[in-house]
């Protein structure tokens, strides 16, 4: 169909609205109150029209009955794992999550974090779990643990992730000192220092002492809360009574076997229905241990080492479960433990020495999603060799409501205005902990005032930041938001490979959340048909020449499309490197310091957008259909829509692109003493003035309907329309009254 060209004049109070007559135009209804903007706790906000980024950014926290307490306790979680503190007179430990891999022992073939799913991230340990659907792949992950004194008792409480079968699952605690390591009780398959233990499964807890001849004692009182996934076990002082002495405590889960009555231990090789896999010979039965306040970074594979997948297992600890693999290998759990002071406890004494401040730390939120418990390997959201992609309906492998991801928090002091936020997305294959300790996590948190760096879990290996995978970015930001004060105007995105195809994704879709986007070894994949959507977003793409992932043609065809569509883009690509070479090399300072500390332009004079329904999830809340002072956009037919709509109100023209320029250089200060490069940018010449006019052009394909704020638009209600489309289009003021129909 021809386009029409419609122009459109209304008669208005004022011809051209500048300065504070802005404000004066406003609806009641489209301004966020200043109460309102203080409950976004740094979240992005605007003073009318919808706020930038999905709806899912600003929803309240939802209901996390594991992170409850009922009965007698008190303490709020810390939430940052690898991690203890007393608070309300109780001592809490937080463990990680889905680290409850075991000891290494023979590979389990069908382990559902094998190769197919986190080939660069594999678990240190080769525990899997039974194939019977009670288990879960997840029924003895230990989330937190804590003890407080009562009045006739001492209790205990452990919150497991997963929780289907009480029956199934089991835990030991060891209690006190000895002169040596001792035998854990039924058949744990590990020791440590301990005088007594409390061991629980199913409805039963016990006492017993090491060494002693008399049997274990049955304590009473058992409280099982499936809901919250929590156990409760009181000691009373008549069985046991710690007074105000430091005692020594370790907490180790595992399977129960309840035709024998002592823990399942694991067979070498795969799992049955009933029986699992990966075992070691010793039979260890212990599959995640704590506290554990030292488990070591995952390890950068530098250019000794080479840039395999192969040197990637050796040295990765993405499941933050090394130093307890290596461990419950030997069947010795003694440095995991915590000395706690029940003198403090009983002083009510507040201490979070020991809950990391800054630099990497794991953290844990409650998703407004769950699909089950545990850890569904079959819920695949991207399998290469089969051609299949979940886009949209992506929900993840990571099912539960608990969802962890990796922060990091620059050393230096907090900002006056707040954080920076810059996202860091991981990998394919890999896990929400590939840049712990890395220079690309540092260096770029560490940039200008100071930036915190988050990694989502993407809930998986394979999201590529889509569906339930691409609201889990934003639920660990609002997370994030909730306990640092953030800059809301400064937000970046970076990210590596898939995160590399996410930078490409969110600016695409959010453009108005983020100044600058850097992809790394990555392409636009799905959202190659939206990159006019970056007009006000500069792009920073590194990629390798020798790249067997995100071929040379891929990276090519990538830059031939930025080129096309206009937008500001700098391309590094480095000679002779492959996909992983960069990784290896670990120097990213260039990189940071060109995200630098640009801040969002959330009011454009020129906004261009491109609608794809068929990438959002109304379920996840991530629907994008709204940028900057544009909403309410909606295609007229199938596939996308495109709107483009220059504001003169502004005063300002549209700068010229200028052709492609070609250079070169060299990035240094990495594991690689020089890596080349030969660069291309793409850049625009200056915006040129005009006439400040109140006046709207607007060019639309495929597109039904259009809501302008006219506020952000710095127009009247009255402005004049110039109109370019391919059918009818309707156009909405609200606030004004106001509705044009162009046809």
């Amino acid at each position: 169909m021809a386009k029409a060209r419609t122009v459109i004049a209304l008669t208005s109070a004022a011809a051209v609205l500048a300065g504070s007559a802005a404000w004066a135009e406003r609806g009641p209804a489209m301004v966020h109150t200043a109460a309102s903007i203080r409950g976004y706790y740094g979240l992005p906000h605007v003073g009318s029209g919808p706020r930038p980024g999905p709806a899912i950014l600003y929803a309240k926290p939802p209901r996390a009955p594991q992170l409850e307490n009922t009965g007698v306790w008190q303490a709020a979680p810390i939430l940052v794992s690898g991690a203890e503190s007393y608070r309300s007179g109780e001592f809490v430990y937080q463990d990680y999550l889905y680290d409850d891999h075991g000891a290494m022992g023979g590979k389990d073939t069908n382990d559902p974090y094998g190769a197919s799913a986190d080939l660069y991230s594999p678990p240190q340990g080769t525990f899997t779990y039974p194939t019977a659907k009670a288990y879960a792949n997840n029924a003895a992950d230990l989330v937190e643990f804590r003890t407080k004194p009562l009045a006739t008792g001492t209790a205990f409480r452990v919150t497991l992730n997963t929780l289907l079968d009480p029956s199934k699952s089991a835990f030991t605690i060891a209690l006190g000192s000895s002169s040596s390591a001792v035998s854990w009780p039924f058949g744990a398959g590990v020791s440590s220092p301990a005088q007594h233990f409390v061991t629980w499964h199913g409805s039963t807890a016990v006492f017993g002492t090491s060494g002693a001849a008399t049997p274990a004692r049955t304590l009473p009182g058992v409280k099982v809360d499936r809901l919250r996934r929590q156990v409760t076990v009181v000691v009373p002082h008549s069985v046991w009574n710690p007074g105000r002495s430091t005692v020594r405590m370790t907490i180790g889960t595992g399977l129960w076997d309840t035709k024998s009555g002592g823990y399942l231990k694991p067979q070498v090789g795969s799992a049955t229905a009933t029986t699992p896999g990966g075992g070691t010979p010793q039979g260890v039965a212990i599959v995640n241990v704590g506290p554990r306040l030292d488990e070591p970074l995952p390890l950068i594979a530098g250019a000794t080492m080479g840039d395999t997948a192969v040197g990637g297992e050796v040295l990765a600890r993405f499941w933050r479960d090394s130093q307890q693999a290596e461990q419950l290998t030997q069947g010795d759990v003694s440095p995991f433990a915590a000395d706690v002071d029940f003198a403090k406890l009983a002083a009510n004494k507040r201490d979070d020495s020991a809950v990391p401040k800054t630099g990497p730390m794991d953290r844990i939120y409650a998703s407004h999603y769950s699909f089950g418990q545990g850890y569904n390997g079959a819920n695949v959201c991207y399998d290469l060799a089969a051609g299949f992609a979940a886009g949209a309906k992506c929900k993840g492998r990571m099912v539960g409501q608990l969802q962890p991801y990796a922060l990091y928090v620059p050393k230096k002091p907090m900002p006056r205005r707040g954080y920076g936020m810059t996202l860091l997305l991981h990998s394919l294959s890999a896990n929400y902990n590939q840049y712990l300790g890395s220079h690309n996590q540092s260096q770029v948190g560490e940039r200008g005032p100071g930036s915190l760096v988050l990694t989502p879990s993407d809930r998986g290996p394979d999201g590529f930041y889509a569906g339930y995978a691409e609201a889990d970015t934003f639920e660990a930001w609002a997370d994030v938001a909730r306990h640092y004060l953030l800059d809301p105007d400064w937000t970046t995105v970076t990210g590596y490979s898939m995160g590399g195809f996410g930078v490409y994704r969110m600016l695409a879709r959010w453009p108005d959340l983020f100044s600058r986007g850097w992809s790394v070894v990555g392409a636009p994949g799905s959202v190659d048909d939206q990159l006019v959507s970056l007009r006000n977003t500069p792009l920073l793409l590194w990629n390798s020449t020798e790249d067997e992932l995100v071929n040379i043609s891929t990276s090519e065809q990538a830059v031939k499309d930025d080129t096309a569509a206009g937008i500001r883009f700098i391309e590094d690509l480095f000679l002779t490197a492959d996909h992983l070479t960069l990784a290896a090399n670990d120097s990213y300072q260039q990189g940071a310091d060109w995200l630098g500390t640009w801040r969002v332009d959330r009011d454009p004079s020129h906004v261009t957008f491109v609608v794809d329904p068929t990438e959002d999830s109304a379920g996840a809340g991530v629907v994008s259909n709204h940028a900057y002072w544009l909403s309410g956009l909606s295609p007229r037919g199938k596939g996308d829509a495109t709107v483009d709509v220059l504001s003169k109100a502004f005063g300002q023209g549209v700068p010229a692109v200028l052709p492609v320029q070609q250079s070169g250089g060299a990035l240094t200060g990495g594991e690689i003493p020089a890596m080349v490069y030969v660069q291309r940018s793409q850049s625009w010449g200056p915006t040129p003035t005009a006439p400040r006019r109140d006046q709207l052009v607007i060019n639309a394909k495929n597109l039904r309907s259009l809501t302008i704020d006219v506020i952000r638009a710095h127009v009247t209600c009255g402005v004049k329309l110039v109109v370019h489309t391919d059918g009818p289009l309707t156009v909405r003021f609200p606030g004004c009254g106001r509705t044009v129909s162009v046809r």
